[in-house]
């Protein structure tokens, strides 16, 4: 899911950090209160586990990549705020150290993946009330991952729109909605399936741990 560098309009990208950049802040809001000496070690490990997991991509038509991705454990174990950091710095040492997306694309990648993913699958969890939660969580994940897909698919089939030349040959990501959304969304499908099981043996592992509330 990690779009590279040149395949976004500088316009676009620009604009994204604008928007990003004011939700990094707001997530960044009484971090020092909300780390403590419990919960760090255990957001180290799992945003560990999500930069692992990762960095096995399958490359998708026209460029960009498909993998697993880990904002649900993320989210689910220490809410929208952390997990979107988290996700974050996740994407910028993948970018900065293998190449895997780009630090232009970075504010998309971050937003759609990192908050939309994490709020998606927050929002999945408080549905579950005091009923059996494994159903919601696997919703939430499954959709954690498939709606953010979809996001970069639009994203990316924009930028012909956006960036042009004067014949209309694109500068940037060179396919449209109609060639990007199904090539995108469809792997995600698959990926948003396995990494539902995922979350849900992270999610056993955490409550024999005692690390839910």
């Amino acid at each position: 899911m990690h779009i590279p560098d040149g395949f976004i309009a500088p316009q676009f990208y620009l604009s994204a950090y604008v928007v990003t950049g004011g939700a990094w802040l707001w997530a960044a809001r009484g971090l020092k209160q909300r780390l403590d000496e419990e919960i760090i070690p255990r957001l180290a490990v799992i945003t560990a586990l999500a930069y692992v997991i990762g960095m096995v991509m399958l490359p998708l038509p026209g460029g960009s990549t498909g993998h697993l991705v880990g904002i649900a454990m993320l989210a689910m174990l220490f809410g929208v705020r952390l997990a979107f950091l988290a996700y974050s710095l996740v994407l910028l040492l993948q970018a900065l150290l293998f190449g895997a997306g780009g630090i232009t694309a970075l504010p998309v990648n971050a937003f759609a993946v990192g908050l939309v993913g994490a709020a998606v699958m927050t929002l999945c969890m408080g549905l579950r009330g005091e009923r059996n939660p494994l159903p919601f969580l696997a919703a939430g994940t499954f959709l954690a991952v498939v709606i953010p897909a979809l996001l970069i698919a639009l994203v990316l089939g924009i930028q012909p729109a956006i960036a042009h030349r004067d014949d209309g040959t694109p500068l940037f990501f060179p396919f449209g909605p109609e060639v990007a959304v199904p090539a995108i969304l469809l792997p995600h499908l698959i990926i948003g399936g396995v990494e539902a099981l995922l979350t849900l043996a992270v999610w056993r592992y955490a409550k024999t741990r005692g690390w839910l509330a």
